[in-house]
């Protein structure tokens, strides 16, 4: 079973709250018992101390431990600390024969809340069980493991000489001695049985009661935890379902969808980048939508021409000579070179043109492809000059690259300066080096190029003038895939006002040595270039 982000959610807060829980009740059970421990070692200390005071009078009272040793029922009624039964109301009079009440153990208070049943029941019937200290219904309970029995049942008396007055001898070495004193003389010995810290009935229900109570809270805890985790983990995951929605209408086609972003958390990041992404297909979508207009266009122009001739000549309007024929394939070579671009643009775009790198020398790739251009110049009435710096070295021009995409890319900016340049101008290409990168600049004479229309040159189809006649001003693609050469050389081409009064074309190469180049080198083990499309198109005139 599938379970969803929300359940996921609400069981991961549900177990850290559950192990919270567990952990807190577990630590306070254990502080509880450590500290209901120490309570109760306090108490059995102050109870030994009790007791030890107790039979220090006795021995002052009797001059001698004689009448304790040969009264078994004195010896109990010491340690209890009061009577048992029988002729004297339980917990009323003094505790010890006739000795007043400011010597009586507890006062006025009456019995402590460790002399309840079924202690003195059970030590009435001590004076009538025979055989020595402690009782063997003492040890058996023990021995069974019944519920312990109190520190009064596990004492021994030793005297001051060492020999048992109430115990047993098998016993004396598990137990602790403490010595009785009367002043500065030692009259005795209490030996102290082992046993469990918490003996008393009262402290045991106490225990359990507490325990029972700990896990109640923690039962309680955990529901409303998870009372609080549901609602929690459903406000956690309610951006995600819109951002899922979302998701779904981009799916669909629908680029208008969005996300109402709140916060800057990690959540409020993710939907701007998703409201982000939305606005890039939506641009993209719209730039797709005007590529295929244009292209229709484009293609759309030449054919209705070359209809309109082929029309004319089968109804006899226009003759069909030498000059209509050389004419109707002039505009058939021209639409065919439009579709040749088109399709060469769209293999740059999709990355899909292969790419032969090699080192070449850019400077002279450069020299023979103005060279190669000089006629049409000379007949264009345009000088061509170049001007190179530091090339003191033969290898200082040394690219890694295509030489036939690097010539296609000359030539494509030479052509596109033969287009638009008037007669009587000038090109004027400078080729320097600066930080491990050939930096060529193409600068022409007027006419120039609007500011406004700077950035928007490198679209395809895009033309300064759009009624510019093809003959002369071409499709406007020589320039987009020439941006798209550039990027998968791994360099860069920008357009801007030329000091001429033309326009200025600037690329950036990144050379053998550059750190650029050896991205450039990795980047074509492939064989292949990456997709050098952008959002805007290329660089076009």
């Amino acid at each position: 079973m599938q379970l969803s982000l929300r359940a996921k959610l609400f069981l991961t807060l549900l177990c850290v709250s559950l192990v919270t829980v567990v952990a807190t009740q577990g630590f306070v059970r254990w502080s509880f018992l450590q500290g209901l421990e120490a309570l109760a070692a306090e108490r059995e200390v102050e109870r030994l101390q009790a007791i030890a005071e107790r039979l220090a009078e006795r021995y002052r009272r009797d001059g001698g431990r004689e009448r304790l040793a040969a009264d078994k029922r004195l010896w109990v009624r010491t340690l209890l600390g009061g009577p048992l039964a029988g002729h004297r109301p339980r917990w009323s009079g003094p505790e010890l024969d006739d000795e007043p009440a400011r010597h009586r153990p507890f006062g006025r208070r009456g019995p402590p809340p460790w002399a309840h049943q079924p202690l003195r029941e059970l030590g009435e019937d001590l004076l009538a069980e025979p055989g020595a200290w402690p009782p063997r219904r003492v040890l058996a309970d023990i021995a069974a493991g019944k519920p312990p029995r109190p520190l009064e049942l596990r004492l021994m008396l030793l005297d001051a000489d060492g020999d048992i007055v109430y115990g047993r001898e098998a016993l004396l070495e598990h137990a602790a001695s403490s010595p009785l004193r009367d002043g500065a003389a030692t009259i005795g010995t209490l030996a102290l049985l082992p046993g469990p810290p918490i003996t008393e009935l009262a402290d045991l229900r106490f225990r359990e009661q507490q325990s029972l109570a700990l896990w109640l809270i923690g039962l309680g805890v955990s529901l409303l935890a998870a009372l609080l985790a549901f609602p929690l983990a459903g406000r956690l995951t309610r951006p995600v379902a819109a951002f899922q929605r979302a998701m779904r209408r981009l799916a669909a086609g629908d680029y208008a969808a969005r996300v109402a972003v709140t916060g800057g958390d990690e959540l409020g990041r993710l939907g701007r980048d998703l409201n982000d992404l939305a606005g890039a297909l939506a641009q993209t979508e719209q730039a797709r939508r005007q590529w295929a207009a244009d292209i229709a266009h484009e293609l759309r122009t030449p054919l209705s021409l070359l209809r309109a001739d082929l029309e004319a000549m089968q109804d006899g309007v226009r003759p069909l000579d030498k000059a209509a024929l050389d004419a109707l394939l002039a505009d058939t070579l021209r639409l065919g070179r439009l579709i040749d671009d088109l399709y060469e643009l769209s293999m740059t775009d999709l990355g899909a043109l292969s790419y032969r790198k090699a080192p070449l020398d850019l400077h002279q790739l450069l020299t023979e492809e103005l060279d190669s251009f000089r006629g049409e110049f000379a007949e264009a009435d345009i000088a061509l000059h170049l001007a190179a710096a530091d090339t003191e070295a033969a290898d200082d021009w040394t690219l890694y690259g295509d030489t036939q995409r690097l010539s296609q890319l000359f030539r494509n900016l030479l052509r596109n300066t033969l287009a638009y340049t008037d007669r009587g101008g000038q090109l004027r290409v400078t080729l320097s080096r600066r930080s491990g990168h050939a930096h060529i600049d193409f600068d022409d004479t007027a006419p120039s190029v609007p500011a406004v229309d700077l950035p928007l040159l490198f679209e395809r189809l895009y033309r300064v003038d759009s009624s510019r006649n093809r003959a002369t001003g071409g499709a406007g693609l020589g320039l987009a895939i020439a941006r798209n050469i550039v990027a998968a050389h791994g360099g860069s081409i920008t357009a801007a006002p030329s000091p001429l009064g033309g326009l200025r074309v600037h690329l950036v190469l990144p050379l053998e040595d550059g750190g650029a180049a050896g991205g450039a080198r990795a980047h074509d083990n492939a064989g292949q270039p990456g997709n050098t499309r952008n959002g805007s198109g290329g660089i076009s005139a």
